[in-house]
């Protein structure tokens, strides 16, 4: 019987699988062969073996900042212009259309019609920058052809330059000749008409800028150059413009994916006094101030624009693109009372982009100006200014094409005169940047 047992034990023990062998570590193997195997981890989760102390990486430091480069650029744009003026406007102003500039009187200027040539819009200009502590000294100056000299401005083509930008510019600080902040100098449709809407505010002037916020949303403030454009008439003899004090502006912008909105105003010291008489006297003063709203939305992004803009106040005149006066003379209580004007303008247009090779532009735009009460019946109340046009870009840089132009001028006394016209341009823009790019 126990042998028998014994031949049984030894059979099972032949059909087992060998187990493998143990080697003993010093450990207690019954505690050994109790415990629970050790949970293997997942590929992902195994830390890697501690590198010997002689080869641990130091830290690894923040990559540099790309270091700033110095800048430089040439540029601007050659444009000839040929214009067909179906009737007459001032001559000295006959190259754009202003509506301060068309006749109420019929044959003012000459008989109807004028053919005019034109390249006074052709622009030329430098910017550059260099790197200077936490930013970059910029610097910008440019200039175009439209001054007005002696004689024909266009006799020959001699024309007097005319400056348009120069200005320096560091960080939130800049100082110089630039757009004025209670402009908006991105509201400008693809016309190509040199002067432009008359109801839009459009004025260049020395300032000093600060902007301490900047990006989605900007804000920034200025002082700028004052001046007063006057109209004497019912006013004391003698007397001319003065500026006591600097102008005052602020500008607000938010810009998106949707376009931008603008909100800027101003406040101004407009006054005048008599020349070589004692004190100054007489002399006098008005309050001038403005608020101006102005946006372009991307009604479909890369393909119709709208630009829209409001503005309105007392005495601002000389910073609308195609108005006058600041100040004028009123009825006080003991005689002439000089007061700032008040003032409205408006402006709508489309940019229409057809496709890569076509374009257009039509809108309209309007100012109006409120009289004092002694000023002459034929000073200027209202200039009306309409166009549309169809440019062709047919290669890189190149712009042509025909615009239609009418603008209108309307009196105190209710005189009106209008002008229309048919300009066609072909304007080459260029930069030192399309020849060498610095490395």
């Amino acid at each position: 019987m126990t042998r028998t047992l014994a031949i049984a034990v030894l059979a099972a023990a032949a059909l087992l699988p060998a187990a493998p062998a143990l080697a003993w570590d010093g450990s207690d193997p019954l505690l050994a062969q109790s415990a629970p195997p050790p949970t293997q981890p997942t590929p992902a989760a195994v830390a890697p073996a501690a590198a010997p102390a002689a080869d641990v990486a130091a830290p690894v430091e923040p990559a540099a900042p790309p270091k700033r480069k110095p800048t430089f650029e040439i540029y601007g744009f050659a444009q000839v212009d040929y214009i067909q003026d179906f009737r007459r406007v001032r001559p000295d102003w006959d190259a754009t259309l202003r509506p301060t500039r068309i006749p109420t009187v019929e044959g003012e200027y000459g008989a109807n019609g004028q053919a005019i040539f034109s390249a006074r819009q052709s622009r030329l200009g430098v910017r550059g920058s260099l790197p200077a502590g936490d930013y970059d000294l910029k610097a910008r100056i440019e200039f175009d052809f439209f001054g007005l000299g002696e004689g024909r401005p266009d006799a020959g083509g001699q024309n007097t330059i005319r400056l348009r930008q120069a200005y320096g510019e560091w960080g939130p600080l800049l100082g110089g000749l630039t757009a004025s902040l209670f402009m908006d100098d991105d509201f400008w449709p693809t016309i190509i008409d040199y002067w432009g809407p008359a109801g839009m505010v459009f004025y260049r002037n020395v300032q000093i800028r600060y902007t301490p916020i900047s990006g989605k949303h900007t804000f920034a403030v200025a002082i700028e150059r004052p001046a007063t454009d006057l109209d004497p008439a019912g006013g004391p003899p003698g007397i001319a413009a003065s500026s006591l004090l600097p102008d005052l502006t602020a500008q607000y912008r938010v810009k998106g994916g949707w376009g931008y909105l603008q909100l800027s105003g101003i406040l101004r010291w407009l006054g005048y006094d008599t020349p070589g008489a004692p004190g100054g006297q007489p002399k006098g003063s008005a309050v001038g101030w403005g608020l101006h709203a102005s946006s372009t939305l991307e009604l479909l992004p890369g393909k119709l624009k709208l630009l829209v803009a409001g503005v309105g106040g007392y005495g601002i005149s000389y910073y609308m693109n195609d108005a006058t006066p600041d100040l004028a003379f009123g009825n006080g209580a003991t005689g002439p009372l000089a007061q700032a004007v008040p003032m409205v303008g408006a402006s709508g247009y489309l940019d229409i982009y057809w496709s890569k090779l076509f374009s257009s532009a039509i809108g309209y735009s309007t100012v109006v100006m409120f009289d004092r009460g002694r000023q002459d019946p034929g000073a200027f109340k209202q200039g009306q200014y309409a166009s549309a046009n169809v440019l062709v870009t047919p290669v890189r840089n190149l712009v042509a094409g025909p615009e239609f132009l009418w603008g209108m001028r309307t009196n105190n006394d209710g005189a009106t005169g209008y002008d229309l016209r048919l300009q066609i341009s072909v304007k080459y823009s260029f930069s030192s940047l399309d020849f060498w790019r610095p490395g």
